[in-house]
């Protein structure tokens, strides 16, 4: 079976238009007589209603818009309602009383009639009404137009409009040379200036908002006759020149009641103000700032107070909460699990502690430097842990900026003080000597031929490691 469409789902958001006009009368004694109103006539396929606009004409005086709602409006001569079978160009249709005049439609109206079988009219252009023009024309004043009139046209066609120059308050006084920022506004609607100081942060001067109040500004102002002084706005314009937009431009100096401003800059709606109104090309725009010495003050670090590292102290000063350093991640992945070990005696005083035997754990991971004893029987030392992990400072550094021990502290017969106590390094692992091979630029070359002439006596190199059992075995 084929498929049926209803008829307001085929007709959706489809409509006719027709447009056209009807004349009204005006009663009152008027230069017009009868008045024109052009409508528009829409007519709605879905439902078969239809509505009569009249499109806004802009000061027409009229309350347009919707003249007729839509409604399935009734033909009077038939008494059915309108019916778009009922519709055509050049001819009459009449609604609630008032007659229409339909002159033309659009091209879907006229397409989807003629496939309706329907003859279409030729179209007729619609009339002219002479009354929005007559309205539109400037008044012909029989009067002279004064300079009020002047005054009052210049304010309805520049009012809102300001220019806006950017200057600098040259202040010549033999005391400083001091250039200091201000904001000229030209207010085009009454030809006045006025003159802002822009405030600067840490400038040292109190707030000054205006240099000049909102005035016209003659060019010279010693020739004002003295009963105008107070009031310059009052003095006779044919005997006054004041500043006016062509005075004003990029680079030039003006002098304001004795006091000069330099103009580098304007904002973008002055320079197209110029451009297009007075055809002047407002120049570029001038960096008239100067450098400034700023005296950097390095913050005073407090003394290290003995608790935690000096790193702590310093991280106390920096924030109000301390948080911990941070670790550099690049060395701790690339060294974990590495530690050197490197054999050490004590520079003893007395004789018990000759033979007593220490190993040096360097982390490479974290810099942080053990120490620990042999256990050997009988000794009368426990042995085990004698330095837990920690930074250790180097004794001729400074305790605020404090220098640690690394790898390239640490050779052959070099003393390591801890705490009062001095560690002769003795010997060292086979890591310590593939390590310093590995990282040449880090070391001396005669530190790391003594490390070699140290494994070639043991009959132990970094290429025959056959007799190795372990690190420790070497350290040990």
């Amino acid at each position: 079976m084929a498929k049926v469409i209803p008829h307001y789902a085929e007709y959706d958001k489809k409509c006719l238009l027709f447009r056209g006009f009807f004349q009204q009368r005006v009663p009152e004694p008027s230069t017009e007589g009868i008045r024109t109103r052009i409508v528009n006539i829409i007519y709605y396929l879905e439902d078969d209603t239809l509505t009569v606009v009249e499109p806004p004409v802009h000061n027409s005086g009229l309350t347009q818009g919707k003249l007729v709602r839509r409604d399935r409006v009734p033909n009077e001569s038939t008494g059915h309602p309108w019916h778009w079978k009922d519709f055509n160009v050049d001819i009459d249709v009449r609604f609630y009383g008032i007659s229409y005049r339909i002159c033309n439609c659009d091209a879907f109206t006229r397409e989807f009639l003629l496939s309706q079988g329907i003859e279409m009219n030729e179209e007729r252009e619609l009339p002219v009404d002479p009354t929005p023009q007559e309205k539109h024309e400037p008044l012909k004043s029989a009067r002279k137009q004064t300079l009020a009139d002047e005054k009052f046209r210049q304010y309805l066609q520049f009012d809102g409009k300001v220019l806006r120059f950017y200057a600098v308050w040259l202040n010549s006084d033999g005391e400083s040379n001091e250039k200091r920022p201000c904001t000229i506004y030209y207010y085009l609607s009454d030809d006045r200036m006025e003159i802002l100081e822009a405030r600067e942060i840490n400038s040292g001067r109190d707030p000054f908002p205006r240099v000049l109040n909102r005035m016209r500004v003659p060019k010279n102002w010693e020739i004002l006759p003295a009963s105008n002084a107070s009031s310059p706005d009052a003095a006779d314009m044919e005997n006054v020149e004041y500043f006016g937009p062509r005075d004003l431009l990029v680079g030039e100096t003006l002098y304001i009641l004795r006091k000069q401003f330099f103009l580098y800059d304007c904002d973008l709606f002055t320079r197209r103000f110029y451009k297009n109104c007075l055809n002047i090309e407002q120049g570029p725009a001038i960096d008239v700032k100067e450098p400034k010495e700023r005296f950097k003050i390095t913050p005073m670090i407090p003394p290290h107070i003995g608790i935690g590292q000096p790193e702590d102290t310093i991280q106390s000063c920096l924030t109000l909460k301390p948080v911990p350093l941070k670790k550099n991640m690049i060395q701790y992945v690339t060294n974990a699990g590495k530690v050197l070990r490197y054999k050490a005696r004590l520079d003893w005083i007395h004789p018990e502690d000759k033979d007593r035997e220490f190993v040096i754990h360097y982390s490479l991971a974290d810099g942080l430097l053990s120490i620990s004893e042999k256990r050997v029987k009988n000794s009368g030392f426990e042995g085990g842990r004698f330095l837990k992990p920690m930074l250790l400072m180097k004794p001729d550094s400074d305790t605020n900026y404090p220098q640690y021990y690394n790898p390239t502290d640490f050779r052959l017969g070099s003393i390591v003080h801890v705490y009062g106590q001095r560690f002769i390094i003795t010997g060292a692992a086979l890591s310590v000597l593939r390590y310093m091979e590995e990282n040449p630029e880090k070391f001396r070359p005669e530190h790391l031929d003594e490390f070699r002439n140290y494994f070639s006596q043991l009959g132990v190199t970094t290429h025959n490691e056959t007799r190795l059992e372990s690190d420790q075995t070497l350290v040990h």
